[in-house]
């Protein structure tokens, strides 16, 4: 049963929009030089945006930036057509196995740094600095998860699946790490789940 305390129901999105735009103001240097990066060693388009599930079944663009060769995509929204086709294509979560990947790609992957444009996502409202990973569309339909309790909040760029030692590699096989998060999101666990990411960002291991 999910309790919505005063902290989900009025505080959260004002820290979101507060937290997201200080991100933003503090690291606009590392983005800006991870774009001229990406712009130089993969060319134009920065940015990789994918359909992703959010909150109550909602689609939005998910943005990061682009940390691969491009595949022959008929456009962003992570379909099928693709030069390759591992056995861990968007199975497991930030693969590097993936032979598109690039130097600096993997560079960026390493350190989460593609994920820092998801900030104005934030700002948007289509995502919280914390709650469940969010799912691309195909893969939520695939494994029934459109319409899981998990998305009762905001997906968040990080979450306690994301710095959860019980994890496993297959996405959809953690929901309910996820669910165990929704059901009382609360001002601490937020916050030391934000604590466990910085360590394991710090570490490289990455999320």
């Amino acid at each position: 049963m999910r309790v919505v305390g005063p902290y989900d129901k009025f505080f959260k999105r004002f820290i979101d929009l507060t937290g997201s735009l200080l991100c933003l103001l503090i690291l606009l240097p590392v983005i800006a030089v991870v774009a001229l990066f990406v712009r130089l060693m993969l060319g134009p388009n920065i940015f990789f945006c994918q359909e992703r599930v959010g909150r109550d079944g909602k689609t939005f663009r998910m943005i990061k930036f682009r940390s691969m060769m491009h595949d022959r995509r008929s456009d962003n929204s992570g379909s099928d057509n693709t030069d390759y086709d591992g056995s861990d294509r968007r199975q497991t979560h930030k693969s590097l196995n993936d032979p598109r990947h690039t130097p600096v790609g993997r560079f960026i992957r390493k350190w989460s740094l593609d994920e820092l444009p998801q900030l104005f996502n934030v700002v948007k409202g289509d995502m919280s600095l914390v709650g469940p990973r969010p799912e691309l569309v195909r893969v939520a339909q695939a494994h029934n998860l459109v319409d899981h309790p998990r998305h009762l909040v905001r997906p968040g760029i990080t979450g306690l699946w994301q710095v959860s030692c019980e994890r496993s590699s297959l996405l959809h096989e953690n929901v309910h790490i996820d669910t165990d998060y929704v059901t009382r999101v609360t001002f601490v666990g937020d916050c030391k789940i934000l604590l466990r990411t910085v360590g394991a960002v710090l570490r490289a291991r990455g999320r």
